[in-house]
């Protein structure tokens, strides 16, 4: 049992993915892929007049603010087109796969963080109206009976609030949940890089390996986005999962190449 996350973000290879899964798929393996979508996000918001604001953590974390327009946004573009994108792709190749979110039969279910403290212009504020979460719950019985139906799960990064609200997710995190919540032997964070650079953009700098009680001391390297995959990796060692894998999306065998260790591995 794998769980496995892509990026949303601009360069990565969905058809190459797509192969890659159905072929796997075919041979019997169980597979859960959950996905991003911030490059359809900002196109779209872009398009309609609502362009994206990303906001720093006083912990040094970037994340999409997302009030109650960019959560519409964030449905449309993550939860409608890049998800059934996918299905679509997987279904061409012989793969029956299921495309939902996680505010579907509450597959994922958190609290909602009504406000936010961020840093701008050096000083912390709080931001209101904000329609993100914390996972909290997985429904693991909707994804085993999906799988043992034989269909292999596309998760979009949208939750459930106790409410009933739907909430804007990080999608790495989302996954490590899923992976520890199913007992996963190995969970991908795929991106477009390689995996974590010791010294970014230069892909020959490549970190291989990363001791599972060391991690903290790799934050150091994570630039921009690959700080969330470092924390969603340490949530689901945490958790159980055996090994964490950061890989390549771009490339083609990117799941086979990640589950032989090519990446970064933390473990």
């Amino acid at each position: 049992m794998n769980v496995i996350k892509v990026g949303g973000s601009a360069g990565n290879n969905y058809d190459a993915l797509c192969d890659d899964l159905a072929a796997l798929h075919a041979r019997g393996e169980r597979l859960v892929l959950v996905h991003g979508g911030s490059d359809e996000t900002n196109r779209l918001g872009e398009a309609l007049g609502h362009p994206p604001r990303f906001v720093t953590s006083p912990s040094g974390y970037t994340s999409r603010y997302t009030d109650r327009r960019t959560l519409e946004l964030f449905m449309m573009a993550t939860g409608g087109l890049v998800n059934k994108g996918l299905v679509e792709r997987l279904q061409i190749r012989g793969c029956n796969a299921v495309g939902l979110s996680g505010l579907d039969g509450r597959l994922l279910e958190g609290k909602r963080k009504a406000t936010i403290r961020i840093i701008e212009d050096g000083r912390q504020k709080l931001l209101r109206d904000d329609w993100t979460g914390t996972i909290e719950r997985v429904n693991t019985a909707l994804l085993q009976m999906l799988l043992e139906g034989g269909y292999l799960p596309v998760v979009a990064p949208l939750a459930c609030s106790e409410a009933g609200e739907a909430l804007n997710v990080d999608g790495d995190r989302a996954a490590a949940a899923i992976a520890a919540a199913l007992g996963a032997e190995t969970l991908l964070l795929l991106s477009n890089v390689p995996g974590l650079l010791r010294s970014f953009p230069d892909e020959g700098t490549l970190i291989t390996r990363i001791p599972r009680g060391e991690v903290d001391a790799y934050l150091a390297f994570a630039e921009g986005r690959m700080r969330k995959k470092i924390l969603g990796a340490q949530e689901a060692l945490e958790q159980g999962v055996r090994q964490v894998v950061l890989g390549d999306a771009r490339r083609p065998g990117c799941v086979s190449a990640a589950l032989a260790g090519q990446g970064t591995v933390i473990a």
